[in-house]
């Protein structure tokens, strides 16, 4: 009995010191990665202790919101920090000005909502296979025209391309000429600014939003 109530102890104790650790975390990364709020943290791995002694911690998942990337509606991050070092001393002084990351993988999800916001207008856009089906109504030499497009959906470095493919008059007959004119008006080049130096990889057009996957090998955050 006297084992079992020893054993329980050092697990409570343990996940205390997750959830300090977990707080401690989050308010230095809000820190060192300059984002406006602090993110939800959660720090993987049985026992924690081990961990926080050796000053690595083997998986470090975070969460952000739109409100704390400081960036508009409807675009959030998950990441993944692997082989995140910092030192207990410097944890528990809450001095913490660098942290070296082996590896840090994620997904930023950018809404359907925010992406036609860029584009302006009535726009709609929604997933069609693996590229976009955009909708608009445009004002060009007199004419409002109703548009739908298909488009395909590509990264350029840092930025998020929608490139229209061929555009249409959605259900009403649309002199050629002006549809070709204002096919460019649907096409969308948006700058993803992210935190921790994560770069871009990959991009798909999911559900609710175009997912981009992003990663950082061998970085260190600083304060800003």
């Amino acid at each position: 009995m006297l084992l079992v109530l020893l054993l329980g102890a050092g697990v409570l104790l343990d996940r205390v010191a997750v959830g300090v650790a977990e707080a401690q975390v989050s308010r230095q990364l809000a820190a060192t990665a300059g984002l406006a709020g602090r993110p939800d943290v959660e720090v993987r791995g049985f026992p924690f202790l081990t961990q926080a002694v050796g000053g690595r911690y083997d998986e470090v998942r975070i969460s952000l919101t739109a409100e704390q990337l400081g960036r508009p509606a409807g675009t959030t991050a998950d990441v993944v920090l692997r082989g995140v070092r910092v030192p207990l001393s410097a944890v528990l002084a809450g001095d913490v000005e660098r942290v070296p990351v082996d590896r840090i993988d994620g997904t930023a999800t950018l809404s359907y909502g925010l992406l036609a916001d860029q584009l302006g207008g009535n726009t709609t856009l929604r997933r069609e296979g693996d590229g976009l089906r955009i909708t608009r109504t445009v004002d060009v030499l007199g004419y409002t025209l109703p548009l739908t497009a298909v488009g395909t959906v590509a990264l350029d470095g840092d930025v998020l391309v929608i490139d229209v493919e061929r555009a249409t008059g959605a259900g009403v007959d649309v002199p050629g000429f002006l549809v070709d004119r204002v096919s460019d008006l649907l096409d969308l080049r948006y700058r993803v600014e992210l935190p921790f130096d994560l770069r871009l990889t990959e991009v798909t057009p999911a559900a609710d939003g175009v997912d981009v996957r992003v990663a950082a090998r061998d970085t260190v955050l600083g304060a800003p």
